[in-house]
């Protein structure tokens, strides 16, 4: 997979080749996860699991968010995301009523100071096994938990995640269908992973062209049920890379209070699922004769949907739904880099931010210590 940076001074370089590079990275991954759960013996070693906690701090813990609501319906086993910090804070009430327990814990870089406490406190203390997920290979985490999936290509130069997020989410979805045997899934992450590429190759300049051509005072993304991390993290990226004012809810929440803030300086961008489509569709439409500016990111789009867009991101894909929760970042990615962009700033290195959060261990032991 091709990482060439085309212009290394250049503000946003490396965040839109990691972008862009996604559906290539994806293939690379999906190529190589059969060895991996195989040699990490990972359907063996959770095969007495009930139930799983997903863990992460950050993006990774909306990778969480979508990946419990997946793995819920690939394997049809309770499956529920959690920040790491509850863990650490609050153990007994993240814990409490669980049985048959198994955890998985995400961590781009593997040295995420809550995620990888979280993990020894899940291993060392309650005695819960891990199943590590990350892009790198002998780092702190790896070393705590009881397995370890290292997705290696989707490693990233900038601080922000954006082919790391996908990656991950699909490792885990991946893992998922393994372990139901499903293949007609398996079979369908891969198929997205071709049809995507495409598809993003366009939405690049349209999205480009978009941001060139409003300015928006605050931001919102929605979504329901897998998608609401999704959404979560459309609001982060542009939080992050433009030092934007972003918030996310689930679609049908927003009615109920939020939409006060819709006006036609709010940028509004609906992740619309395929299960809820007709409940989602009429909020979209609420917000529209509301005066908001709406986003529409859609696998198939009626006419209802297209009447209500200012921007309709549609892909087409011929996949199941759940096989094609990836792309639908592909939006809030590129809208936080291209907005970032407008104002001046370098989407590759956001103020305020590390590409780690590694915080002073001595403090955060004791601060554990007390608790």
């Amino acid at each position: 997979m091709s990482d060439t940076n085309p212009g290394s001074a250049s503000p946003g370089a490396h965040s839109l080749i990691e972008i862009l590079s996604q559906p290539e990275c994806w293939t690379a991954c999906l190529n190589e996860l059969p060895e991996i759960i195989s040699a990490q013996k990972i359907i063996e070693t959770f095969s007495g699991a009930r139930e799983w906690l997903f863990v992460g701090c950050g993006s990774s813990y909306y990778i969480a968010l979508a990946a419990a609501a997946s793995w819920t319906a690939i394997t049809r086993q309770r499956a529920r995301a959690i920040p790491a910090s509850e863990i650490l804070l609050f153990p007994e009430l993240a814990l409490a009523g669980s049985d048959k327990l198994a955890a998985v814990v995400i961590s781009r870089s593997g040295r995420t100071s809550e995620a990888v406490r979280a993990a020894e406190v899940l291993e060392r203390e309650k005695g819960i096994r891990c199943l590590g997920v990350t892009c790198t290979a002998n780092e702190q985490l790896e070393g705590v938990v009881t397995r370890t999936i290292a997705v290696l290509p989707a490693d990233e130069k900038s601080t922000v995640m954006t082919r790391s997020f996908t990656s991950m989410l699909l490792a885990l979805q991946y893992t998922a269908a393994s372990i139901a045997k499903d293949n007609h899934l398996v079979t369908g992450l891969k198929k997205m992973a071709g049809q995507a590429a495409p598809r993003l190759s366009e939405l690049n300049p349209e999205i480009r062209k978009f941001v060139d051509d409003h300015h928006f005072a605050d931001y919102i993304a929605l979504g329901q049920g897998p998608y609401y991390g999704l959404s979560c993290e459309c609001g982060l990226k542009v939080s992050e890379m433009s030092s934007s004012y972003a918030q996310s809810f689930h679609t049908l929440e927003f009615r109920h209070g939020p939409k006060s803030v819709v006006s036609p300086e709010t940028l509004v961008m609906f992740l619309i699922s395929g299960a809820g489509y007709e409940a989602e569709v009429d909020v979209l439409e609420e917000i529209k004769s509301l005066g908001g500016t709406t986003v529409s990111v859609v696998n198939r789009a009626d006419q209802r949907v297209r009447a209500c867009s200012d921007l309709l991101v549609e892909f087409g894909f011929d996949v199941p739904e759940l096989a094609r929760l990836a792309p639908y970042v592909f939006a809030g990615q590129l809208m936080g880099l291209y907005t970032g962009l407008r104002k001046g700033l370098d989407p590759d290195n956001p103020r305020n931010l590390t590409r780690v959060v590694v915080l002073d261990e001595e403090k955060s032991e004791k601060t554990h210590a007390a608790l």
